[in-house]
């Protein structure tokens, strides 16, 4: 079968390698119908060592994280329920050295790393999907039990954004999300995303009365740089900035030291790999059931930004879309 592999270099390049025909225990096979090309991919192709691993190549170097399709055979052990549906993956939800990553024709992964989809619903639909629903439960998550009562997403017209709006809505969860465009604003307007900041001139003095007004203590960051800086001094009391992305890319963050202890201010990084959700098995089972029930939500969808051919990687990896969308790779 085709495959997009990582060479010695972490380049990428097309090869052939053998089809697996017989899952490991606890595994799956899939016949990929898309793969999304995300941030991470980008990112940690060139970052081996980051995040622990997570995104490590395993059998045959096949590179890709987030992809969808249909699960043609099921090891021992893998719930009955998964045979013959078509699935969301996040690959990196369950590591093991008999994975195949998705960047592939027929990929093998841990039954736990996949969604099951509806069958009303187009796969492909939700290739990108899984890596950001399970980010923002996993997030909800921890704050909850962190004693938090409402979250500011700095990114709120990222793909994370979306499912954070809609997982927060779900829970009762206040939220306040910063946007850049009053576009954008209007889009999550139209989803029934009430609390929705344009970033311009003078939003700080918004931000500071209606996070404390709803107590919006958790900040989910995914843009970093200038943007947290001038909302800091907005935050409510005993806020704690979780940072997650890096949108803003190498721009720094500043904040004066007197706001940390005035404040009392906690900073710490968020991973999804690293959250209980993820790391315990039947959290993580339990996660994934509780999101096929309202996966099919319209702000969960991947944003479909140009479909490329294998041989099309390069052109693939260099795609940017300015509304969001992904590239995807069509088997």
């Amino acid at each position: 079968m085709r495959a997009i592999c990582v060479t010695p270099s972490r380049g990428l390049e097309v090869r052939d390698i053998p089809t697996p025909n017989q899952p490991a225990p606890g595994h799956i096979l899939v016949d990929m119908d898309a793969s999304a090309i995300n941030h991470g991919d980008k990112t940690f192709l060139k970052m081996p060592t980051a995040l622990g691993g997570a995104l490590a190549v395993r059998q045959h170097d096949v590179w890709g994280a987030s992809g969808s399709g249909r699960v043609v055979a099921v090891g021992a052990g893998v719930p009955a329920d998964y045979a013959g549906k078509q699935v969301a993956i996040y690959r990196s939800l369950g590591r093991s050295p008999e994975s195949v990553g998705l960047w592939c024709e027929r990929a093998q992964v841990p039954y736990t790393s996949c969604l099951i989809l509806p069958d009303r619903v187009r796969a492909r639909d939700y290739c990108g999907s899984l890596v950001n629903v399970v980010t923002a439960y996993a997030f909800l998550e921890e704050i909850v039990e962190a004693g938090h009562q409402g979250v500011i997403v700095t990114a709120g017209n990222s793909a994370t954004g979306y499912a954070l709006a809609s997982l927060a809505r779900s829970r009762k969860l206040p939220a306040i999300f910063l946007v850049r465009t009053e576009a954008a604003r209007e889009a999550l307007g139209r989803l029934g995303v009430e609390h929705v900041i344009v970033t311009n001139e003078g939003f700080t003095e918004r931000l500071g009365v209606l996070s404390a007004e709803l107590g919006t203590t958790a900040v989910f960051d995914g843009v970093g740089g200038d943007l947290l800086g001038r909302s800091v001094p907005s935050l409510p009391m005993n806020s704690t900035i979780y940072f997650y992305g890096f949108l803003g890319g190498a721009s720094p963050i500043s904040i004066q030291s007197m706001l940390f202890m005035m404040k009392n201010l906690t900073m710490r990084r968020f991973s999804n790999f690293e959250s209980r959700t993820v790391k315990e098995h039947e959290k993580l089972v339990s996660a994934l059931k509780a999101l096929e029930g309202v996966i099919d939500d319209p702000m969960f969808a991947t944003r479909i930004g140009k479909e490329f051919s294998y041989a099309q990687i390069e052109l693939a990896m260099a795609y940017e879309s300015l509304q969001g969308g992904k590239a995807l790779l069509v088997a």
